[in-house]
């Protein structure tokens, strides 16, 4: 892969259509795509119904409760994320199953998301964040490590600190790094 390939900017990556090769298994022990599988094809089933799929989503409910305890998450088999998340380090990542996330986003370990929280495309989560309060995150923003969210933030911030500031906005211009 050339220099040139590796320097990917935020924008060429899509905050609207899932890249699905990021949840992709790159061997069978890969816990946080296997838990990612799990709750996909359970959707997929329940979705189609009938005997198969009750057959198969049942299925699918023991394999999702086996990669809850390997991982060490709390996401509801029922949550809405968007394809192409990338969860690289699960333990202790909780989502409310009324929060929603866009595609392509990245979460790492030890993060909350509340009830009523809609989290963006491409949005980049922080080890340890927490999402306290039902707030809207913009596509291609960035939380950082042990960042307390209590307010929106907007598309292409980045926001850092307890309570969460943002400390630049391509919306406002504003760039205080």
């Amino acid at each position: 892969m050339s220099t040139l390939n590796k320097s990917v900017t935020n924008s060429q990556i899509s905050a609207t259509e899932p890249d699905w090769s990021r949840e992709e298994l790159r061997a069978w022990w890969d816990p946080s795509r296997q838990f990612l599988k799990s709750i996909r094809e359970y959707q997929k089933w329940k979705k189609r119904g009938g005997i198969l799929g009750r057959f198969f989503s049942a299925y699918n409910v023991l394999q999702y409760r086996f990669w809850t305890a390997v991982t060490g998450t709390d996401i509801p088999i029922n949550c809405d994320l968007g394809g192409g998340l990338l969860l690289t380090h699960p333990i202790g990542v909780v989502i409310h199953s009324d929060a929603s996330v866009g595609p392509n986003c990245l979460i790492l370990q030890q993060v909350t998301i509340v009830k009523d929280v809609k989290v963006g495309g491409h949005v980049d989560i922080g080890a340890g964040a927490k999402i306290i309060r039902p707030v809207t995150i913009g596509n291609h923003a960035k939380i950082g490590a042990n960042a307390v969210v209590l307010n929106d933030i907007p598309p292409g911030a980045t926001a850092v600190g307890i309570p969460a500031k943002i400390i630049n906005s391509p919306e406002s211009g504003d760039n205080t790094n």
